[in-house]
């Protein structure tokens, strides 16, 4: 069976062009080291993704959360739509078993939050492309009930680089500042290490 398939299998839409499906399962490293067996790898259909993404679960949130300004919305979807979200729901599909990778790429891991989450987008572009936007904003608002329903504090919603500034402007007026120091890997998966520095004292590295 090929891999869109057993994908198509368990997200359990009626998916019509398993190219199209199999296409946003390959990673642009199986591609180089196969050019002729896909038309082409996921990374256009990522981009296309990101948008789906985001318009399916910023109308779910505006529908499911009338009485909240438009800083607890943005802070709620960034929770779900950031890559440690998207690897979350990526998750829940297994998606990590059914991605097409290069020899190197599979040995550095199937389970990378950044390969996961990009890849995510990639399905959410193909199956807009194959069926439409209604139907792949019913499956993603499903996928992501859990995050939708939940309610929580905006605090807890919101990145720690955000809380971070939140927290030195209200101590000292002060921002972060981050500097980069390293940056390693290939162009596509890029590594970096980074200082943040508060009032002239180096607070951490990460």
């Amino acid at each position: 069976m090929r891999p869109a398939e057993a994908f198509a299998a368990r997200i359990g839409l009626p998916v019509r062009d398993l190219d199209l499906l199999e296409q946003a399962l390959v990673h642009s490293s199986w591609h180089h080291e196969h050019p002729e067996a896909a038309p082409g790898h996921n990374e256009r259909l990522e981009f296309l993704g990101d948008s789906v993404v985001n318009l399916a679960i910023s109308e779910a949130l505006y529908a499911r959360h009338p009485d909240e300004d438009e800083g607890y919305l943005s802070a709620r979807r960034a929770a779900i739509v950031s890559t440690t979200g998207l690897t979350r729901l990526a998750n829940r599909l297994d998606l990590g078993a059914s991605l097409l990778l290069g020899e190197g790429e599979a040995q550095r891991g199937r389970r990378r939050p950044s390969l996961l989450a990009s890849t995510f987008e990639a399905i959410a572009g193909a199956l807009y492309l194959d069926l439409g936007f209604e139907a792949v904003k019913g499956w993603l608002i499903g996928l992501a009930d859990p995050e939708l329903s939940a309610e929580a504090p905006i605090g807890a919603l919101k990145s720690p680089k955000s809380r971070l500034q939140e927290f030195t402007q209200r101590r000292s007026g002060e921002r972060p500042s981050y500097r980069l120091t390293d940056a390693s890997g290939p162009d596509h998966e890029r590594s970096f290490r980074i200082e943040v520095w508060i009032d002239g004292e180096l607070m951490g590295v990460g």
